[in-house]
């Protein structure tokens, strides 16, 4: 679905290698990043020197900003399954120029996704009993094996196809440090790019693609079993699980449009990254987020329609309360508009197509935030004799600072894996092209650079 054909196998080498070695902007936004990750390590070392108390948590709403951020790092890391898995196993061809972006987001954000649990620790210390006093019954101690296993499964998902790229890239890259001309050599385990060694990652690629599925639903469903097996109102629900995939879908979806656009803006690639797949990943986000509306509505009508004890208090604070104005925001601006948006195809041009998926990102947060806090207030509207800051709730500056550090880490993963490795797979961008592995190893075979 790209503007390669009959391009040569050098210019698609040199296309797709020339990022990896220009800095402009590079610095800038590293430096940018790490400024708001050394805020927030500030905010976190005060946090530990003085204790929880530096935030809004308290005994009634324990859980806050950190766990929203953490269900939201966690939705958004799902769609390397979706894009490389799903629509990777059902041979859908576009999704090759995007694979690979949609695995570095999966692996920076699901590996934040732990560390947000971290932050949340009054006692991080104590991590280590998680695991070595593990309950089996325990939804807390599932997550942990979960995320884990789909971090480990994400991670060699990205390496695999990257194999086949590193004689491309010890080819070009003589030119740079020798750190960087070392990675490459260590990751390339000795290829050749024989037939058999080209067999046996399409078969590992696929059969971690098929692995990675019931893992990666595994992952957002505990999640949700960590609210859903409680009698709270508000999170007492057997829809949860579905309900976190599908909006996992819709974040993470809306993340790799976000990506795709500075990528393809600062690499200088529309022709590798083209309209065609702004177009086809709105269409994609119009039919998860048709599938979030549903669970959406139904989480609504269900306990709407029967109003036991506890439920009205709650929607009514949804509805016109505390909460209606990010609850309106949030579903109108990050669902029903875009949806109806994207079915005109002048939005889902790349320029339109990204600002709707940051207001979709930026609703997907604040929906995680109006999962988590709303049921934890909602018993203690009509407490007496407490102090106001123990039955409302608002982050504090701190818990803001140590959240924004904690994105800002995730982006930067993301940013230095896109800035080492292709941004995309070149053996099968050059293999989609009509050119043969043949070509592709006698090309490496020969002396000359690429310029």
């Amino acid at each position: 679905m790209s503007n390669t054909k009959n391009k040569p196998l050098s210019k698609i080498v040199n296309d797709l290698t020339r990022p990896l070695k220009s800095h402009k902007g590079f610095v800038i936004w590293v430096l940018f990043l790490l400024l708001v990750i050394g805020g927030g390590l500030v905010a976190y070392i005060w946090q530990l020197r003085v204790g929880l108390g530096v935030t809004a948590l308290r005994d009634y709403v324990s859980w806050g900003l950190y766990i929203s951020s953490f269900i939201f790092f966690v939705a958004t890391a799902l769609v390397g399954m979706l894009i490389s898995s799903v629509l990777g196993l059902l041979g859908i061809k576009w999704i090759t120029p995007i694979a690979r972006i949609a695995e570095m987001i999966a692996i920076g954000f699901a590996m934040l996704a732990g560390v947000i649990i971290i932050l949340d620790m009054g006692r991080p210390e104590r991590l280590l009993n998680v695991f070595l006093y593990a309950r089996i019954q325990s939804p807390i101690f599932w997550d942990v094996t979960v995320v884990t296993s789909y971090v480990l499964i994400s991670i060699l998902l990205f390496l695999l196809p990257l194999i086949p790229d590193m004689p491309f890239l010890r080819k070009t890259m003589k030119d740079q440090p020798k750190w960087k001309q070392l990675i490459y050599k260590l990751l390339s385990f000795g290829w050749v790019g024989s037939p058999e060694q080209y067999k046996i990652v399409k078969r590992s690629m696929r059969i971690l693609a098929i692995l990675i599925i019931p893992v990666a639903l595994a992952i957002h469903t505990v999640t949700s079993w960590l609210f859903a097996m409680t009698p709270r109102i508000g999170w007492d629900s057997t829809i949860f699980g579905p309900y976190y995939v599908t909006g996992a879908f819709v974040a993470g979806a809306a993340a790799v449009v976000v990506v795709m656009f500075f990528i393809r803006k600062s690499y200088k690639i529309k022709e590798y990254i083209t309209d065609k797949h702004f177009d086809h990943m709105a269409k994609l986000l119009v039919l998860v987020m048709l599938v979030y509306l549903y669970f959406n509505i139904n989480e609504y009508i269900v306990p709407g329609y029967k109003m036991k004890r506890g439920d009205d208090a709650h929607i009514l604070a949804m509805f016109t309360g505390h909460f209606s104005l990010m609850f309106w925001l949030v579903q109108i601006g990050g669902l029903i508009l875009p949806i109806i948006l994207f079915l005109f195809k002048p939005f889902r041009k790349p320029v339109p197509a990204m600002v709707l998926s940051i207001g979709i990102v930026v609703a997907a947060f604040f929906k995680r935030y109006l999962i988590t806090v709303p049921t934890l207030m909602h018993s203690n509207y009509h407490a007496d004799n407490l102090p106001v800051e123990y039955t409302q709730y608002w982050p504090s500056i701190a818990e803001w600072s140590i959240t924004m550090m904690a994105v800002a880490i995730a982006v930067l993963v993301v940013t230095i894996l896109a800035k080492l490795f292709p941004i995309m797979p070149i053996w099968e961008v050059a293999h989609e092209n009509g050119i043969s592995y043949e070509e592709m190893n006698k090309f490496n075979a020969e002396d000359s650079d690429i310029n």
